[in-house]
Order: C-alpha cells, then structure tokens, then sequence
C-alpha cells in the first residue's frame, strides 16, 4: 500500500489515530475519576488500585501476541477486532453495577479493555508504517505521535470534567471514538495482508506469563514494598521467564518473535532508547498532575491544563523530528531530543519549590519538545530498520519494551517520591508537633489523592491545624516531586550517551542492507 494515493493514505492515518484515541486518553482519563469511582462504588483500596493496573498490567503482557497474531491473521482485522473488544469493554466498565459484583466486574473489564488495546496498538501502528514509503514515513509518524501523544494530555481533562457529571462517561466517551474509527476504516479500507504461520502458543504462554509477573511485581512495589518476598519473587521469576522465552524462541522454527532481529544494531539501540525514554514519560503525567493539585493546589481539569503545556512543545518539535528523520536520519533527532528532554527535565525539578506556574511553563514546554524529537523518530526508525520483518511483530516488540519501561518508571519513581515525601512531611509535621505516625496516616492520604481530596483528608487526620498543616506541606510535595524529576533527567541523560556512541547515522532507505528480517541480518550489522 505504500504507492496508495495521497488522500488515501491520509484517511488511512486518520481511521488509525482515532482507533487508538481511546488508548491514549485512557492512559490517563481514569487516575483522575478514581477517589469519585471508589465512594460511589464502594471499592476497597485495592480494588482501586487494581483499576488502573489490570489495564495496565493487561496491555504489558499481551503486547507481543497482539503483533504477531496481527501479522498471522491481517492488520485491519485485528484493528477492527481490537477497537470492537476496547468499546465494548468500556461501554461494561460505564454500567458496573452496584452491590458486591461492583468490584470484580470492573476489574474483569479493565483487564479486558487491556486485551483489546494490545490487539489493536500494534497492527495500526503497522498499517501506517506500510501505508507510507520509507521517505514519508517520519512525517506521517510525527503527525500519529504528536496527535496521539496529545490524547494522553485529554485524559486529565476530560476526565476532570466527565468526572463532575458522572463518573461512569470517562468510560463512555470511548464509544463514539470507536464508532468513527470504525466508519474511517471502512471508507479507507487499508490493507489487510496475513502472514499465514503457526501460532507459538508456548512461546506466547510465556511472555505473556514473564511480563504479567515482572510488570505485576513493579506496580505492586510501591504497596507491597520492595523487600517484600512478593516483590523480588515476581520480579525474579517474571524475568527468569522472559529469559526463558528467549532461549525458547531460538530454537523455535516458527516463533513468536524473531530474536535475530535485535543483531542490528541500529534496532537494538532505538529499543534501548525507547525503554529508556518511557521510563520518565507517562510517569511523568500522573507526577506533574498531582504535584499540580496538591502543591499548587489546582483543581483535576485545572491539572490537566497545566499538563497540556507539555504538549504545545510535543507537538511542535515532533514535527521536525519527522522532516529530520525523513531527510537525515533519525540520528541527530534523537540525539538532540534526548539531551533537550535532559536539560529541560533538570530545569523543571529546580522550578517546582517555586510554586508558580509562570516559572514553569517553559521548562516545561522545553521538555515536550525533547521528547516530540526522540520518540517518532527512534520508534519509525526500529520499524525502518527492520522494513523486511513483518510490522505488526516489529511494532510488537517496540510496544512491549516502551510499555516494560513505563511500568519501572511508574515502580521506582513511584517508590521514590512516597519515601521522600514520607521523610519530609515526617520532618515538617513534627515541627508542628504532630507525632510520626500521625505524619505517616497524613502522608499516605496526601501522596494518594489530589488537592481536595487531600485537603479533606488532612481535616479528619489534623483537626483545627489542618489548613495550616497542608499549607506546610504543598512545599514539601513539591521538594518530593523535585527529586523525582532529577531522576528523571538523569535517565534522559542516559539516554543521550547511549544515542550518541551507538546510535549509527544516515537515512534508512528501502534496498539499506540493514532494512532486512532478522534471519537474514548479520551479527554486528549496522
């Protein structure tokens, strides 16, 4: 399809941006209508929790399967298939009913919602990259990354808004997405060429199994603790088992995926930059968002607008990654994305004690516009690289490592501003002659709740001093925040010597000896 006409390929572009729209508002939609979610249906905390991690946990560990069946069984049927089992899966998460099914039925849903997403992400992604010829290909992804990046902002927003209608519309607002997704893929009609091939079903029963467990074990660091036995031992074993997988698909004729692949060096090291990238980058929504409701003390859809500032330099600069990756490479875009972010990570931290907007939004815009230059180009590139390969494995790949490094981020990021902000309101609340473990009871509600729902909390915890005490601690929320984003710079930094040493340079074209399947690549190859 890649000699599709112009129009064509653009409606296609537009049917696979609103078919994974609703993946990309998720992300983000539900962490914003949780404490309203919990008192309405009566969950437990750790129904809660598992809200947001089933689906999360969900799209992990089938990610891999959702590539490869996509390549088995066509591209726009597992599109169709995945946008049908997302919508409906939503339209079940909306109509949870009261009682004690509430729980379970949610859960069960989420988890669902999960599977259609990892069906779906994979062969769209594919659909785009094999609608455009290699020197179109950076601006079409530049133009998919930067709308659908934008969506991961739409979540907070339109989550705060839905929110103060019913809760039960952030799950809702999928269907009409679905419905127009729907309507483009029919009047686009991409391709739908199968790879006819056995199913590895071991293969697919491990990964799946190694990620579930590793990703399990990372989300549940931060409540179960990380010298908990559960901890280390899914940790441990999930990744023993993705080990596992790994000598087993070597030595599988037809397998899963094609670990040759990651012989050339170019697509090793895009996937290593990714990995790296995701690390700091959906963290960094749910961090941004509560620090903004709790340290500068803005409402949910006033949080979301913070956030959206993020995106004006997203947005901009991903579309000269796009040309620079069309016209140079994806080299110097990444390269120059990676140390961007870096610097506009490290310059954002040192803003956030300031607890002024207006001494932000630049570092902050800063920031959106490194990432907008790294993350189409280094995930167009990996695809480029491996133009031979079937896309929907290769674009498997891609989500599963972008989506591995988003979980550690969330686990250890996570982890990191709880125990700080443990220490600091410890410090600061005994000054006010609160004892520690009063301080503990108030840190734990103010790091698991936005602005007024921390507020709320501090009455029943602190009584007459509360406003006075919450007032103290925005700026510790803040101090906390600031590390986290250190660290995150930190990873950046990373990420750019890893770019700059190993990263090769040049354009991608379609005869490039490295634009080649896994088996036919040479150890080494560059």
């Amino acid at each position: 399809m890649a000699g599709a006409g112009s129009s064509n390929k653009n409606l296609v572009l537009a049917a696979m941006i609103f078919a994974v729209a609703m993946m990309f508002i998720d992300q983000t939609i539900v962490a914003i209508a949780v404490p309203e979610l919990q008192k309405d249906l009566g969950l437990t905390s750790t129904g809660v929790q598992w809200v947001v991690n089933g689906y999360l946990l969900s799209l992990s560990a089938l990610f891999a399967f959702g590539g490869r069946i996509a390549d088995i069984l066509g591209h726009r049927r597992m599109v169709v298939i995945g946008v049908i089992v997302f919508a409906t899966a939503s339209a079940l998460c909306g109509a949870t009913p009261d009682g004690s099914l509430s729980e379970a039925w949610i859960i069960t849903f989420r988890v669902i919602q999960g599977a259609g997403a990892a069906l779906m992400m994979p062969a769209a992604l594919a659909i785009v990259i094999a609608s455009f010829p290699v020197t179109e290909r950076g601006k079409a992804m530049a133009i998919f990354f930067a709308i659908t990046g934008g969506l991961t902002s739409v979540g907070p927003i339109a989550g705060g808004y839905l929110t103060e209608i019913d809760w039960r519309a952030i799950f809702w607002v999928n269907i009409p997405i679905a419905i127009i997704a729907l309507v483009l893929i029919y009047f686009s009609k991409p391709e739908n060429e199968k790879r006819p091939a056995p199913i590895d079903y071991r293969g697919a029963v491990l990964v799946t199994l190694g990620m579930a467990l590793a990703v399990l074990g990372l989300q549940q660091a931060g409540t179960w603790g990380w010298d908990d036995v559960r901890t280390i031992a899914c940790v441990v074993v999930g990744l023993l088992i993705l080990v596992g997988f790994v000598a087993f698909e070597r030595r599988t004729e037809h397998p899963l995926l094609n670990m040759s692949i990651f012989k050339g060096r170019a697509f090793l090291v895009d996937n290593i930059v990714l990995f790296i990238l995701m690390i700091p980058f959906v963290p960094l929504f749910f961090f941004s968002s509560t620090y903004a409701q709790i340290s500068l003390g803005y409402s949910a859809s006033e949080a979301g607008l913070y956030i959206l500032v993020f995106f004006a330099g997203f947005a901009t600069a991903s579309q000269f990654g796009g040309r620079i990756l069309d016209s140079r490479g994806a080299r110097p875009a990444v390269v120059l994305g990676c140390a961007v972010t870096a610097i506009g990570l490290f310059l954002w931290a040192g803003s956030l004690t300031d607890l002024d907007f207006n001494s932000q939004w630049y570092f902050i815009a800063l920031t959106g516009a490194g990432v907008g230059l790294v993350l189409g180009p280094a995930n167009t590139d990996a695809i480029n690289r491996a133009s031979r390969a079937s896309y929907g494995e290769v674009t498997g790949i891609t989500q599963t490592v972008r989506n591995f490094g988003s979980s550690l981020g969330l686990a250890v990021l996570g982890s990191i501003l709880i125990i700080q902000n443990k220490s600091n309101l410890e410090t600061t609340l005994g000054n006010e002659g609160i004892p520690t473990e009063k301080a503990d009871e108030i840190a734990a509600a103010v790091s698991g709740s936005g602005g007024g729902e921390a507020s709320s909390s501090l009455t029943s915890h602190a009584g007459e001093k509360a406003k006075e005490v919450f007032d103290a601690i925005q700026l510790d929320y803040a101090m906390s925040t600031e590390t986290v984003f250190y660290g995150m710079a930190g990873a950046m930094a990373v990420a750019f010597v890893v770019a700059l040493i190993w990263l090769p340079g040049g354009k991608v074209e379609p005869e490039d000896p490295e634009a080649i399947s896994g088996e036919d690549a040479a150890p080494g190859a560059v």
